[in-house]
């Protein structure tokens, strides 16, 4: 590899880290103002909406990629918010899943639609197309990671 392969792609991380900072940002300060929530809850919220049966805390763990203890102090504020309810498991006394309430999926359900126009303004430079482009070339990119990762 030559230096400058090197230097460009090293570029390449530093502004693509730079964007995600900023598309982040904007995002928590807009959940915060909008909804008085944050990014982390979101994150729960739209992990448990994909899991129509819950999820178990350990498995939100890992779809989260965060630590038990991460997910449990959000947890238990969306329990006390009645936004989500934990619910026993057959077969296991002492294990629990959590899911949305109604009232959970309906403020998840606002929370989603609000971000989705956020993101979509945030990034509208791009066309639907190069959209398209970036999110197949981030999926290559995605997938190569994984396997490095995993070796």
């Amino acid at each position: 590899m030559t230096q400058g392969n090197s230097k460009s792609r090293l570029r390449l991380w530093l502004r693509l880290l730079k964007a995600q900072r900023q598309i982040e940002s904007a995002l928590r300060d807009k959940l915060r103002a909008e909804f008085d929530s944050t990014l982390p809850r979101f994150d729960v919220l739209a992990a448990l909406d994909r899991a129509e049966d819950g999820l178990r805390m350990s498995e939100l763990s890992a779809v989260l990629k965060v630590s038990n203890g991460n997910v449990t102090g959000i947890v238990e504020r969306l329990v006390s918010d009645q936004q989500v309810e934990r619910v026993p498991v057959k077969g296991d006394r002492r294990a629990m899943r959590v899911k949305l309430t109604d009232k959970g999926k309906e403020k998840f359900q606002m929370m989603a639609h609000a971000h989705e126009k956020w993101v979509s303004g945030l990034l509208e430079t791009f066309s639907p197309d190069e959209a398209e482009a970036l999110c197949l070339t981030f999926e290559t990119l995605n997938k190569t990671l994984d396997k490095k990762v995993m070796t």
